[in-house]
């Protein structure tokens, strides 16, 4: 079969779903979500059912309804006389996302703070120096400085003790995901400090320090990543 341009076949390869115990819908939705949180299909990726179909070996049902539920989550916009495309936030999006980001992920530092053990805080200590230690690289992976800062993020969420904000945060991250890597591509230096300032505060539990210090640090990457939203939105 010949491959149209911005066809799906072209963007993404990936092997038709196992028969295995999770639902098809659930196997499909994964499939789908990692490749677009992976960035193996980008922002604007047309997703045509039957490409879908014919690459994943399932029904029309099976893809209508992964659809549905990955437009639910933001990461898939329906757009007229386009169908289904890979969703980037628009320039207002991205700002109210990332200021309901700040507002959560410093709850979580706030949370981190008063419930972590303290092997929990030697754990973000190390995830602080393997970000630095990426970061200080001669040639930078986006993806890789995006890997290390989702680790220190975990390890957050894992210390803040709450499935309510964890279900949150990691919502709307996924939602600005494609911006973040540009919200993290450049002031690396800068960036180590302030996490190195984050969990000196958190260190001597000291919340309110700790949580200005990460707003600070998420109101720059919301800069950074509106100006690379523009760049994207240019070519």
């Amino acid at each position: 079969m010949a491959m149209t341009p911005n066809s799906l076949a072209s963007a993404w390869t990936t092997s038709p779903v196992g028969r295995v115990a999770a639902p098809l819908r659930e196997q499909v939705i994964t499939a789908l979500r990692e490749a677009i949180l992976d960035f193996r299909l980008e922002p604007g990726q047309r997703l045509v059912e039957r490409e879908l179909i014919e690459q994943l070996n399932v029904s029309r049902t099976t893809v209508r309804e992964a659809l549905r539920e990955l437009t639910s989550e933001g990461l898939i916009k329906v757009l007229p006389q386009k169908g289904a495309v890979v969703a980037a936030p628009t320039p207002e999006e991205a700002r109210d996302l990332y200021e309901v980001r700040a507002a959560l992920e410093s709850l979580v530092v706030r949370r981190f703070v008063e419930n972590a053990p303290r092997s929990q805080v030697h754990a973000l200590e190390a995830a602080t120096e393997r970000f630095a230690e990426v970061a200080s690289e001669e040639s930078v992976d986006p993806r890789k400085i995006l890997k290390a800062r989702d680790h220190f993020n975990e390890i957050l969420l894992e210390g803040a003790g709450s499935e309510v904000l964890r279900h949150l945060v990691e919502s709307v991250q996924a939602k600005v995901r494609v911006l973040r890597i540009k919200g993290l591509s450049i002031g690396h230096a800068e960036a180590v400090q302030e996490l190195r300032a984050i969990v000196a505060a958190i260190r001597e539990r000291d919340a309110d320090t700790a949580a200005e210090i990460y707003v600070k640090q998420m109101q720059r990457a919301a800069a950074n990543a509106l100006e690379g939203l523009k760049e994207m939105q240019a070519e």
